[in-house]
This record gives C-alpha cells, structure tokens and sequence, in this order.
C-alpha cells in the first residue's frame, strides 16, 4: 500500500552498477522506529524494471569478476570487515531505530554478521576442488567448482544485518556477483552498508541493492539471470519462493519459519535454564527463528521450572531498544503487536493459563509494546502448539519422561531447533540423537551456528538441501565440473 509522508522524509534509492538510483517506481512505504512509530524514511517499492536493472548490471559484471583471482576478491572482504568493525556502533544504532531490539543485541547480531564476512576470505581454500591420477592408465580426473553467475538474497526483518550476510560475503568471494532485496520494513541497516561497501571499490555490478516487496521478489524468481535465490522468511513465503524458482530453474534455499522446543529436564540446573530460556523466548521481543516457543518441562520441573520462568519473565523491563536499562524491545510493528497479543488470548481460551500477561505493557512510548508472556498447561490440542508466534511469548507443556518430552517435539510439523537443559550425559545424547530439528542445543537456549558451520533446519523449516553459511554457502553459490584428461605420447610429439 502507497502511503504519504512528510515533505522532507528521506526517499531511499537502489544501488546498481555501482551508483545509487532512483526507482522507475512512484509506490512508497514508510520506515518507521517501531519503539515510537516515527517515521524514519520512504523505502520505494521496485517494479520489475527496477529489479531487471539490478540484474542486468550483475550479469554485465559477472565475466571480468569471475576471472579476478579469488586471493584477490577475497581482498575485498578484509577490508569490508574492517569497515563494519568500525562503524558497528553506528550500524548497531541503525538497526535498533528500525527494527528495535536492545542496542546489545544488535552489537552481537554484527558480531555474527562479521563471522561470515571472516569464514568468506577463506574462499581460496573452501573452493579448492580435488583431483586423481591415472583414474585409468594415463587418465587424469579432476574436479574444479566454478560460480554460477548472478545470486539473489531474499531477506528478513528480524535480522537486517546478520542474514544478508549469511550469503554476500560468500556469493562474491565465490566469483558470483550479487543482487540484495532486503525486507522493506527494515531497509535502512542495508543501505549503510552498501554506503559503506562503497569505499571497497568494487568493480561496478559486482554488488546491487534494490528495495520492495513482492514484485521485486518476483522479478528476482522470473528473471532468467539469476542462477541462485536464498531466503529467509516465514514457511507459506518460504515454499511459494521454493516452488516458483525451482519452477524457473534456479538453485533455491529457503529458510522458513519456526516453532522452537526446549525440554528442561529435573536434574537441569534450575538458575541457568531460567535465565538462559528467559533470554533466549524473550530476547529481540522473541522475533529469532531459533527463538524458544515452547518449553517441555518434565516431571517434577513442571512447578519449578514454572515458577521460576514467570519470576524472570515479571522482572524483565519492556522499553526502546537505545535505553540500555531496558531489556525488551517492541515488536516490528502494531500489525504485530495486535496479531500477537490475540493469539495470546487464543492460548487462554483454549485451556492455557496465563500466568505472566505481557499485553498492553506500561511503557512511556507510542511503541508497538508486547511485554514477556508465560502461557501454562497448554494443551497439546492448542493452535498456538504448532503456530509462529513471533513474540515474546513462552508457552508451558507438561511430558511424564524424556520419551514423552521427544514424542512432542516430533509432532511438530517445523524442525528449526529444540534444546534441552539436563545434567545427564545420557539424557544429553539421547535428545541429540533423536530430536527431529537441524540445529540442536545442550543447555543453550539459542543454538545458533558458527559461521563455519551450517545454519541448519528441518522439516518445515527449511527447503532445499545446502543451508548458509560455511562450507554448505560454498556449494550453494559454485557449480561442480569434472574435466577428465589424456595426453598421450604420441600426440605431445607434435609440438
């Protein structure tokens, strides 16, 4: 939907080709700090013509950025990394302002965005292929992996710095060139960047931003140039990007939505898993695709992980993000805040007991406020038991044994992560054993990979076969060729 603006609110541009531009398109959205509403800036909603320019300045400089040696575009990115080290407070400050999370969080979230950019000069070792001889008598077999050509990023809210580069730093040190459409709700993180981005030097096309919705995603999924999509996103979106450039033959990974378990066991250390699930359901006002949904406490826990969890949660101090004394932020915008407090009285009227009531907080801002929320005794029938709520909500179910816990966790229809809080090894390695999710943590409330690893998920959370990150990034963004040789004896004679 278009919306008016004040006069003097700042329109955001493209970058294409190495130039900022304006979009062909007169549709705007306002930016606003969801702490206050206040508009920030007008982000242009691209056409397809918009989106075709992006492409077609990285196809034109993907031939000459294929052939630069990956020991020199891996140059780039040390110097990139320098860049965002020292504006990260800046950086920080910009995400807070337009997404709203706590400053703290949005330091350690460029802390993980600066992970991949490390991982990423890497690339003359990850990209190495291998190679046998005398596969055959005099036969030589080898295989090089090459890039694909033009990659786009798809990417979320909740994270406007650290999922991009989930995928930039790797897709160009790969040889690719590359297209960003960040989410329109949060465009301004990403237009810093690339501002800073603009100091590499990089040859012109090699990176392009362009701002929208959904036209701009279909331009990206229908045009012929783009070899690679990846997103980041909830599971309907995840599946219609799957689906639609896979049906243009694209190579795709899509990482979709979540509904995240945790089992505290009563041997758990009581404290530390308070603290750490509180942190990990409330945190970033619970917009993380590995944020905690729902808690399985098991036998006995079930009254004293309880209570201690509506203890914490009561305690936490709801507030704007640049006020370091608070310690929840506001959801990314009143649309939200009014989804998530009704399913929040869904979870009630369907047998849960609300025992930590986080809607309509007291705080001294026009914010879209949803203070932490503990639902106990949900019912295993409850919608909300297999909803994505997105908000700072935990939800309480009771298991009899481990066994009970894990037969819970595999009626899930997502597969994004599931923790577990215990002293014993045993239990430990049964629950790393048999929990149905991609990324699995042992007392950690947020099990959220290294950059040198892969970021998994499973189920529906996650289509396609190479996650982000690490080596899986590499084979997302090259090509394997096998080239076999001979060169016989007699043919060498001839020159």
């Amino acid at each position: 939907m278009s919306v008016t603006t004040p006069a003097q609110t700042v329109q955001l541009a493209n970058y294409v080709a190495g130039r900022w531009q304006r979009a062909s398109s007169a549709e705007f959205l306002n930016v606003t700090n969801p702490a206050s509403n206040e508009i920030l800036a007008e982000v242009p909603l691209s056409n397809e013509r918009d989106v075709a320019a992006a492409i077609e300045a990285a196809q034109a400089a993907f031939p000459e950025w294929r052939r630069t040696p990956p020991e020199e575009r891996i140059q780039y990115l040390f110097k990139l990394k320098q860049l965002l080290e020292d504006h990260i407070e800046e950086l920080a400050r910009t995400i807070t302002l337009e997404n709203g999370k706590m400053l703290a969080e949005a330091r350690a979230e460029l802390r993980r965005a600066i992970e991949n950019v490390e991982v990423a000069c890497g690339i003359p070792t990850l990209m190495q292929g291998y190679n046998l001889e005398d596969v055959a008598r005099g036969i030589d077999e080898m295989m090089i992996r090459q890039p694909l050509g033009v990659a786009a990023a798809i990417t979320p809210f909740n994270f406007p710095a650290m999922i991009p580069f989930w995928f930039l730093p790797y897709a160009i040190a790969c040889g690719n060139t590359f297209v960003l459409k960040p989410s329109e709700k949060v465009p301004l993180t990403m237009r810093r960047a690339f501002e800073l981005m603009e100091e590499l030097k990089l040859p012109a096309g090699v990176l392009n931003l362009v701002n929208g919705g959904k036209a701009a995603v279909d331009a990206l999924l229908e045009h012929p140039a783009v070899r690679a999509i990846s997103f980041v996103g909830s599971t309907p979106v995840a599946k219609y990007i799957y689906a639609t450039g896979a049906t243009h033959g694209k190579r795709v990974q899509c990482q979709g939505g979540a509904k995240n378990f945790v089992v505290i066991m009563p041997d758990a250390d009581l404290e530390a898993a308070t603290s750490v699930v509180a942190d990990s359901a409330f945190g970033c006002a619970g917009q993380r695709c590995l944020a905690v949904s729902v808690a399985v406490t098991v036998a006995e826990s079930q009254t004293t992980f309880r209570d201690s969890a509506a203890r914490t949660a009561a305690g936490l101090r709801v507030g704007s993000g640049l006020d370091e004394h608070n310690q929840i932020g506001p959801v990314i915008s009143a649309e939200s805040k009014q989804r998530v407090e009704t399913l929040i009285g869904q979870g009630a009227k369907e047998g849960g007991r609300i025992t930590v009531d986080g809607r309509n907080p007291r705080v001294a801002a026009n914010g879209n406020f949803v203070g932490p929320t503990v639902i106990d005794d949900l019912p295993p029938s409850s919608s909300l038991m297999s909803t994505e709520i997105f908000g700072p909500v935990l939800s309480l179910v009771h298991a009899g044994t481990l066994d009970d816990a894990l037969a819970i966790l595999g009626r899930s229809a997502y597969g994004n992560a599931a923790s577990i809080f215990t002293s014993s090894g045993a239990a430990a390695r049964k629950f790393r054993y048999e929990a149905p999710a991609g990324n699995i943590g042992v007392n950690i409330g947020v099990a959220a990979p290294m950059a040198y690893f892969p970021f998994s998920g499973w189920k529906d959370s996650f289509l396609g076969t190479l996650h982000g990150q690490g080596r899986d990034a590499v084979e997302f963004y090259t090509e394997k060729k096998v080239v076999i040789e001979r060169w016989p004896k007699e043919w060498s004679r001839k020159f």
